[in-house]
């Protein structure tokens, strides 16, 4: 039996966190072929499949839910170890903002990766819209803050630094076929004051009728509608459910516009040694977005 070596469990953590190699090899700064050897050596030395693999999905096997429990225990502990060797722990507080439909998608892997490496420092989540974040961190509130550029916001043409594009998507429930209807019922989430316009314009553009049936920040109300059959929603790439129907124009819908995500942060922060972990973290992690 082979020793299950560190790199080669970072390797296998990184994949089922990212759900891809492609993902994984910008995670840990590997080719992707370099990555895939990894695995196959990781399952060679154990002498069973960690992952089912298709096209377009990876799945644990049960051997590799065993093992997943083990890798990142084991992760953690050379980590305690390396500080402990070398005498030097950094630790501290941060305050980091994100609107709620980017947390699940983009923030969770950052966060598990950083635990991994920075375990003693503090994170403290705020959910709440990019209009309430960015006040909050001019106000030193708020550490860091993943949002979205929007120039009508606060008079500034590029907060923070850029990370990656998002596009918004229409989407609907098959079933009910709601965009045949007029007026068009839309369920719209808080996106700042530019790109609400740009929405709405749009419409207007192709004389179609709408009716704002729900506006709230909350993207959990938003497909709530949606599955209900009650409106169409707009909501960022990130956030479509699998089973629910992207819109485009053969459905008479216009095309919408790809949204600036930058990260932002305090005056004060630049003198925390654990927000600069953090934003190191965020921008190497999510810039392979962009």
């Amino acid at each position: 039996m082979q020793d299950l070596q560190i790199d080669w469990l970072r390797t296998f953590v990184a994949v089922v966190d990212t759900g891809s190699i492609t993902a994984a090899a910008r995670q840990v700064s590997r080719s992707q072929s370099a990555v895939s050897m990894q695995l196959k050596k990781l399952e060679d030395s154990i002498g069973h499949t960690l992952l089912n693999r298709s096209p377009r999905h990876l799945s644990l096997t049960p051997t590799g839910f065993d093992l997943l429990t083990y890798a990142r225990q084991l992760i953690e502990l050379h980590a305690q170890a390396q500080v402990a060797m070398h005498g030097h722990s950094l630790s501290g507080k941060v305050s980091f903002g994100v609107p709620d439909d980017y947390v699940s998608t983009y923030l969770a892997p950052v966060l598990r990766t950083f635990a991994n490496k920075f375990n003693d420092i503090e994170i403290s989540l705020v959910c709440e819209p990019s209009s309430a974040l960015l006040p909050r961190i001019d106000k030193g509130e708020i550490d860091l803050a993943l949002v979205t550029r929007d120039t009508a916001l606060r008079g500034d043409p590029s907060p923070g630094t850029l990370v990656f594009h998002e596009q918004l998507m229409w989407v609907a429930s098959e079933q009910h076929e709601v965009w045949r209807k007029q007026p068009l019922p839309l369920a719209l989430h808080e996106y700042g004051n530019r790109f609400r316009s740009a929405i709405l314009n749009s419409l207007a553009a192709q004389n179609r009728s709408y009716r704002v049936a729900y506006s709230s920040a909350n993207v959990h109300g938003q497909l709530a509608m949606v599955e209900a059959g009650l409106a169409v929603a707009i909501v960022t790439r990130c956030s479509v459910p699998p089973h629910l129907k992207v819109l485009d124009s053969r459905h008479g819908l216009p095309e919408l516009p790809k949204m600036e995500v930058a990260l932002v942060r305090s005056q004060d922060s630049w003198r925390s040694q654990a927000v600069d972990a953090l934003y190191q973290e965020v921008m190497h992690m999510l810039q392979i977005q962009a």
